[in-house]
C-alpha cells in the first residue's frame, strides 16, 4: 500500500511540474507572473497602510468617551439647577 501511495504522489508531482512548464511556455505567461508579483507587492503595501487603523480606532474611542464625559452635566449641579427654577403651577397670583 505505501508503494502505491508514493507512486500516486510521484505521478501527481510529475504532472504538476509539467503543467507549470507548459504554463511558463505559454504566450503571455510572463505578464501573468509579473501581475502576480505586483499583486503581492500591492497587498504588502495595503497591509502596511492599514496597520495603523487599529491604533487610530483606540484613540478615537478614548476621545469619544472623553467628549461624552465633558458634555454630560454633573449630577450635583443638575439637581441644584432644578431646585432653583420655579415650577409653572407654583407661581399663582394671590387675590
Amino acid at each position: 500500500m505505501p508503494d502505491r501511495r508514493q507512486d500516486l504522489l510521484g505521478r501527481l508531482a510529475d504532472l504538476s511540474e509539467e503543467a507549470v512548464q507548459r504554463l511558463s511556455d505559454a504566450p503571455g505567461a510572463d505578464r501573468v507572473v509579473q501581475a502576480v508579483k505586483g499583486l503581492g507587492d500591492r497587498v504588502d503595501e495595503l497591509q502596511r497602510r492599514t496597520k495603523g487603523f487599529e491604533e487610530l480606532e483606540r484613540r478615537l474611542a478614548k476621545l469619544e468617551k472623553r467628549v461624552d464625559s465633558l458634555t454630560k452635566p454633573a449630577r450635583g449641579a443638575a439637581s441644584r439647577a432644578r431646585a432653583r427654577t420655579p415650577k409653572a403651577g407654583s407661581t399663582a397670583k394671590k387675590a
